[in-house]
């Protein structure tokens, strides 16, 4: 069983980290609903939405641009480059004519970026400007040691902004512990978010504790609804809707399926 998925029997009520602050509303205004409304009457207010979405995407289109047969230094500055005008330029607009998920968007304007802009732009080389934040020695050594796949650029786009999401929630959830006190029971229980929740090692873990097992398990069942809300939240940023959120986890999961 995958991070993040539930079984019958666990409820839909939040439950928090002992200590940890109240979690957040249902559903509240998204980067990426206020990229598409602000866009016109608050700039500043959709550049700041759009430029914290895309600190999260920056990987998945590099792996998209990598995928596509350029080179490290190649996809490092075409990235660059394309957060940049994506920052600095009128693609705000463009944006609210092309509503839909935040990726799709992202894909698609890379897609155009790529055919017609890169090599006016290597001979033009911009400098300054607002900019992403790349550690794209970091992204290399990361994919290094990924497993060959036959994924289409596309395909490991998609599956680089899943596994992203991922770590994304992974670090919310760590921080939330560390903060309540809790940064050791947090490693202990880790890895109950994975595998087969029938063998998971409550026994072992009350041992190595000190709690009782039935502690153990209230405390997995914590950690385990925390961390979907925390997906939840991830999630509500990119899309447009609350309606979409319960379809986009279930297609989050079908690509983490895809071999």
């Amino acid at each position: 069983m995958n991070a993040g998925e539930t079984t019958s029997d666990e409820c839909d009520s939040p439950v928090l980290p002992a200590g940890a602050i109240g979690g957040r509303a249902a559903f509240v205004t998204t980067h990426w609903s206020v990229v598409l409304t602000a866009g016109q009457h608050d700039a500043t207010r959709a550049l700041n939405a759009l430029e914290q979405l895309c600190q999260m995407y920056w990987l998945p289109l590099y792996a998209y641009v990598r995928r596509r047969g350029y080179s490290p230094e190649d996809a490092k500055d075409l990235t660059q480059e394309f957060f940049a005008r994506l920052l600095e330029r009128d693609w705000v607009a463009r944006a609210d004519q092309q509503r839909g998920r935040f990726r799709t968007f992202l894909l698609t304007s890379m897609s155009h970026f790529l055919a017609n802009e890169w090599e006016k732009a290597r001979a033009q080389k911009r400098g300054g400007g607002r900019v992403v934040s790349l550690s794209c020695d970091a992204a290399e050594a990361r994919c290094a040691w990924e497993p060959v796949d036959n994924f289409t650029p596309e395909q490991n786009f998609e599956r680089r902004w899943v596994l992203t999401l991922l770590d994304r929630v992974m670090d919310r959830l760590s921080a939330e512990y560390a903060r309540a006190g809790n940064g050791e029971l947090y490693e202990n229980l880790k890895p109950c978010l994975l595998g087969d929740r029938t063998a998971q090692p409550y026994a072992a873990l009350a041992v190595k504790t000190g709690m009782t097992e039935g502690s153990i398990k209230v405390a997995v069942f914590r950690l385990r609804q925390r961390y979907r809300e925390l997906l939840r939240d991830e999630i509500a940023n990119t899309v447009e809707t609350p309606e979409e959120i319960e379809e986009e986890m279930r297609y989050l999961f079908a690509v983490l399926a895809r071999r």
